[in-house]
C-alpha cells in the first residue's frame, strides 16, 4: 500500500475526517505500549521510529551493531521479517534464504551480524540468547512492549519529520508522539533537521544526535558516467532518488513502488525493457535488490540492476556510542 500524500501536509480534509479513528487507534496503541515487557536475560537495544514507513532504521541498526562489535560485544539482530513467511524463530542464512521467507531487511542485517527472524519478540530474543547473543538489537519495535528494552533509539527522517503529526489513519504516527517519546532514551535525526524540529522541541532532556546516509564512493564513481533508470520500493522512494541526484548520478527515468513491494515477473520485464529501450542503467536500493533473491522470475532484473549502497555517518558518534554502551552495560 502506498502511503497517502495528505499524511505529509499540515492540514487536509481527509486528515480531519479520519481524526476520530486516529484518536481511537492512538489510545489502543498507547495502552499496549504501557504493558510491562518480559526481560530477555541479555541487554536489548531497540531501533525504532515514530511513523509508518522508512526513516533509516536498518542503516542505524547496522551502525550500532558494528559499534557494539568494535567494543567487544556480541550483538544479534532481532527482526519481525516483514514480507517473509517465517513465523517461528529462525536464524537467517544470507547465502541461502530468500526474502520471501525471511524478509528483505533480515538479509541485509545478516551480512553484518547473526540475525533472528521471529514474529514473537520474546521467543526471538530467547532464541538469540540460546545461540550466543550478548546483546539483542531490535530493528523496529518501539511500539511493541512484549520485550523489555534497555536502550531505545528513535530515528527521525529529517526530510519528512512526522508529517501532519496525526496518528494513523489520519496521519503517519504509529501512536501519540508524547507516548512514544516517553519510551525513548535518545533521538537520531537523519538528514536535514528542518522537519524534525517539531519533534526535537518536545524531546525535553532526551539527547539528540545527527547523522546522514552517504552512498559508498566506489559505487558512485562507477555510476557517474551512466544515465540510470532508478527504481525503489521502500518507505520513501523520493529519498532514494534525491540521494542518487545528490551523488551526481544522472537519472533518466524513475519508478516508485510501495514499501516492501514484491516485484512481479511482468514488472521486472517492463523495467528491463524500459532500460534497454532508453539505453539506461538500472539502479535500485540494497533492500529492493535483496527482495529479488531466490526468485527465478526476477533473475534477469537482479543481474542487470546496479545497487547504490549507503552507510550511516553519525556526527556525534563518540557520544552516541558512549551513551549506548553505558545504558546496555548498566
Amino acid at each position: 500500500m502506498r502511503e497517502p500524500a495528505f499524511w505529509w501536509r499540515q492540514k487536509s480534509l481527509a486528515s480531519a475526517a479520519l481524526a476520530p479513528l486516529g484518536k481511537l487507534y492512538g489510545a489502543i496503541a498507547e495502552s499496549r505500549m504501557t504493558r510491562p515487557g518480559t526481560r530477555a536475560g541479555v541487554p536489548v537495544l531497540c531501533v525504532g521510529n515514530f511513523t509508518l514507513g522508512g526513516a533509516g532504521k536498518t542503516p542505524t541498526a547496522l551502525w550500532l551493531a558494528q559499534a557494539l562489535r568494535a567494543a567487544g560485544e556480541t550483538p544479534f539482530f532481532l527482526t519481525r521479517g516483514y514480507g517473509g513467511s517465517v513465523t517461528r524463530p529462525r536464524l537467517v542464512d544470507p547465502e541461502t534464504d530468500a526474502s520471501s521467507v525471511v524478509g528483505d531487511e533480515a538479509l541485509l542485517l545478516a551480512r553484518i551480524a547473526p540475525t533472528v527472524v521471529a514474529h514473537n519478540r520474546v521467543l526471538g530474543a530467547a532464541f538469540a540468547k540460546a545461540r550466543g547473543a550478548g546483546i539483542v538489537v531490535m530493528d523496529d519495535g518501539l511500539q511493541n512492549a512484549m520485550l523489555a528494552k534497555d536502550f531505545t533509539l528513535a530515528v527521525i527522517d529529517g526530510r519528512r519529520g512526522i508529517g501532519n503529526a496525526c496518528v494513523f489513519p489520519a496521519g503517519p504516527l504509529r501512536a501519540p508522539l508524547a507516548a512514544q517519546l516517553k519510551r525513548c532514551d535518545a533521538l537520531l535525526v537523519i538528514g536535514d533537521d528542518i522537519r524534525a524540529r517539531d519533534v526535537t522541541a518536545q524531546a525535553g532532556a532526551l539527547p539528540v544526535f545527527h547523522g546522514h546516509l552517504a552512498p559508498q564512493p566506489d559505487a558512485v564513481t562507477s555510476l557517474r558516467a551512466r544515465k540510470v533508470l532508478a527504481f525503489a520500493g521502500i518507505g520513501d522512494p523520493d529519498k532514494f532518488f534525491a540521494t542518487v541526484e545528490q551523488a551526481g548520478i544522472d537519472i533518466g527515468a524513475r519508478r516508485a513502488f510501495a514499501d516492501h513491494h514484491r516485484f512481479s515477473a511482468e514488472e521486472a520485464a517492463e523495467l528491463v525493457m524500459a532500460a534497454e529501450h532508453d539505453m539506461l542503467t538500472l539502479l535500485t536500493t540494497e533492500k529492493d535488490h535483496a527482495r529479488m533473491a531466490g526468485d527465478p522470475a526476477l533473475a534477469a532484473l537482479a543481474v542487470q540492476a546496479k545497487v547504490l549502497p549507503v552507510t550511516l555517518d553519525v556526527a556525534e558518534s563518540d557520544a552516541l556510542r558512549a551513551l549506548m554502551l553505558g545504558k546496555l552495560r548498566r
